[in-house]
């Protein structure tokens, strides 16, 4: 089987950020499946690599965070036009796997199928429209409409429809319904990020107090409200409090949150470089518990964050800022508890109250290890696609769990 693999973000471990696609068509090609990766970078010319069985394509299409509006369209059609240049180039392929975001790598598939027929699946990480019209990104109603019945077309002519979470599954179902769809939500790297004991190496180079720690690991955007640490940050200090806050990343908002950070004359906010899976690993490794967090609009409590899934794998208790399907599993599963941006001092109380508890905080934290274990390891999802790529085969040999069941 040969598959053409379309992502415009496409990134490995040693880069950092959403690794997704790279252990996916790693374990397609663990599987026997010939993989070409599509994807872009910010260089000026065209590249070819091998990585880890992976023959990947990197276009040269700039793309940054802080683009503006106009800038980030014509780079999301840039890469549409240059993708389709290359699927004609190489040999001819059984599937594309096109994920999303931006909504348009779904373009690429309805190109494929009507002039190839080479069918297509869709990979939904998240909701577009919708996503964009809720920040305000997106406001003229004749884009609206026009973004919506793209965001149809594509579902209704894909062969199958991925989701990453049950309420993205849901969204889908309600455009399409007779959509075929499969929930494989993010995932854990269980031998990347693992339970052990704090590097106090990393702790005196890192410049950080042995103390209760909590951690942001991510994207620090507009969407990821990460400047509610802050104010928890605040009260702790103004209380005496000796705990820690970490933020580890890199987006448009990182300047404004250090900015707020120095206003506030913070002394127990410490912020990190965005770096590798494996530094990531590190940061999460002296920390108690980690923050997840998204601006609070409905589209956003669909998501299914990388940052949740590694500290599930790293044992680590979970301090989540919205109510959406990740905090039912924070709540179903006693993972740690949900801190409400309006009650901070409610929440700090909470905080201390675990610091204390060691018990509690242990069972939180294995908690998180066993259900990255039996529900969302790596292998699992993997194993999963390869039964959605050929439900036949038993090269798979998947077993649903809780979360990740057919739609």
């Amino acid at each position: 089987m040969r598959i053409v693999y379309i992502h415009q973000y496409f990134l490995t471990p040693e880069e950092g950020g959403a690794t997704r696609s790279y252990h996916l068509a790693r374990g397609m090609v663990d599987n026997g499946i010939d993989v070409e990766v599509i994807t872009a970078h910010n260089n000026s010319y065209y590249d070819l690599k091998i990585i880890d069985g992976i023959k990947v394509h990197y276009l040269p299409i700039a793309y940054d965070q802080n683009f503006g509006f106009l800038r980030r369209i014509l780079a999301f059609i840039l890469f549409v036009q240059s993708a389709k240049k290359w699927i004609k180039k190489i040999p001819r392929t059984d599937f594309l796997y096109i994920t999303s975001t931006p909504l348009t790598t779904g373009l690429v598939g309805l190109w494929a199928k009507r002039k190839f027929a080479i069918p297509y699946l869709f990979e939904v990480r998240d909701l577009w429209p919708d996503a964009p019209i809720q920040v305000g990104a997106i406001r003229n109603p004749l884009l609206k409409r026009l973004l919506y019945a793209l965001e149809k077309r594509i579902y209704r002519h894909a062969l199958k429809v991925i989701a990453l979470s049950p309420g993205i599954a849901d969204s889908i179902r309600k455009k399409c319904t007779h959509c075929t769809i499969h929930i494989i939500p993010n995932f854990s790297d269980t031998s990347e990020f693992f339970p052990a004991p704090k590097d106090q190496g990393f702790l005196e180079k890192s410049k950080l107090k042995n103390t209760f720690t909590i951690a942001y690991t991510g994207a620090i955007g507009k969407v990821n409200a990460v400047e509610e640490i802050l104010e928890l940050a605040r009260i702790s200090q103004k209380e005496g409090k000796d705990f820690q806050f970490v933020v580890m990343g890199k987006g448009a908002q990182l300047p404004h949150l250090l900015q707020r950070a120095k206003e506030l004359q913070l002394r127990n906010f410490f912020y990190f470089p965005f770096g590798s899976k494996q530094e990531v690993s590190k940061l999460l490794n002296v920390a108690d518990m980690a923050f997840i967090s998204f601006d609070h609009l409905p589209v956003l409590k669909t998501n299914s964050p990388n940052k949740f899934f590694d500290a599930l794998a790293a044992g680590k208790a979970i301090l989540v800022n919205n109510k959406g399907w990740v905090y039912d599993l924070v709540k179903i599963h006693e993972l740690g508890f949900y801190f409400n941006p309006k009650k901070p001092v409610e929440t700090l109380k909470k905080i201390e109250s675990l610091a204390i508890d060691l018990k509690l905080l242990e069972k939180m934290q294995r908690n998180a290890r066993l259900l990255s274990e039996d529900h969302f390891s790596k292998e699992k999802a993997i194993a999963h696609l390869m039964m959605v790529l050929d439900p036949k085969s038993k090269k798979g040999n998947f077993k649903g769990g809780a979360y990740t069941l057919t739609a």
